[in-house]
């Protein structure tokens, strides 16, 4: 008997009259994958994401097809699983996104091969549930960007992932080698999450590697007015002021803190599509 993820490897002209083979697909992960730098009023938590533009997109054409976002802000990677892989494997899903350890490669002293081989047993555990699994790997996103202060870090995990991957039959969610992310423009002002174009960039990366047809188009960015040094810096100075430091107090007192935000998506459910998905808008 074949599972989602064997029909997923059937070849590309049926896959494309089937449209996917997914009726159930749930999102895991941090504030990369809960929508941060994508606002929404009319998505649940305020934001949109990557994640929601996918299931968007799965969801056309496919009436049983539901969607459940567990993914919380802040989480690392060891708070990804021991909150999230239970509720998620009680859900049964057949296409589940698993992406985390921002958090914990941005920490000082942050080990990827560690961080790695905590991965491994959740992905082994929804492959064996029957799941496609789309593991994500981190962006060389360029020194304007948080991580790209830790861009060695990000490249070893990501070497990690990618063997991970290939040992349980994940797909893999290549954010390192979509060039597009080192534009400027693609984050958020926070210098840490995707703008909603950058979002708008990972969900038609994320429905490529499905090998599911899409209705998201291509989005050209003209080039960037020049900068002299002083206005770079002047840029960096802002930044740190109103992103960098507030995040590292934050950090630094999330153990203390008593209460964690819920999911936004926290059961499967129907797809409902924001205004500006309806209008045509990214």
């Amino acid at each position: 008997m074949k599972n989602a993820r064997d029909e997923a490897a059937t070849d590309s002209s049926d896959q494309a009259s089937a449209h996917h083979p997914w009726h159930r697909f749930v999102a895991m992960g941090d504030s990369f994958t809960e929508g941060f730098g994508d606002p929404e009023p009319l998505s649940p938590g305020g934001y949109r994401g990557w994640a929601d533009r996918v299931a968007e997109e799965l969801d056309t054409g496919h009436g049983d097809f539901s969607y459940a976002n567990l993914a919380v802000r802040g989480r690392t990677v060891r708070q990804v699983i021991d909150t999230q892989l239970v509720p998620a494997l009680r859900m049964a899903p057949d296409l589940v996104s698993f992406q985390a350890g921002g958090n914990d490669l941005i920490q000082l002293g942050a080990d990827p091969d560690r961080l790695a081989a905590a991965v491994e047993p959740a992905i082994e555990a929804l492959s064996a549930a029957g799941a496609t699994v789309i593991l994500f790997l981190g962006p060389d996103s360029g020194r304007q960007t948080v991580l790209g202060h830790v861009r060695t870090r990000v490249a070893l995990y990501n070497e990690d992932l990618r063997a991970i991957a290939a040992h349980h039959g994940a797909i893999v969610a290549d954010l390192w080698s979509l060039r597009d992310l080192s534009d400027a423009r693609m984050w958020s002002a926070d210098r840490l999450h995707p703008s909603p174009l950058g979002h708008q960039q990972v969900s038609a990366m994320v429905l490529n590697s499905l090998g599911v047809p899409h209705a998201l188009a291509p989005l050209t960015v003209k080039p960037m007015p020049t900068r002299s040094w002083s206005q770079l810096r002047a840029g960096d100075i802002t930044w740190t002021r109103q992103y960098l430091l507030p995040w590292m107090l934050r950090a630094a007192n999330r153990r203390a803190e008593e209460t964690s935000p819920a999911a936004k998506r926290p059961v499967p459910g129907p797809v409902r599509r924001t205004e500006a998905a309806r209008m045509g808008g990214t």
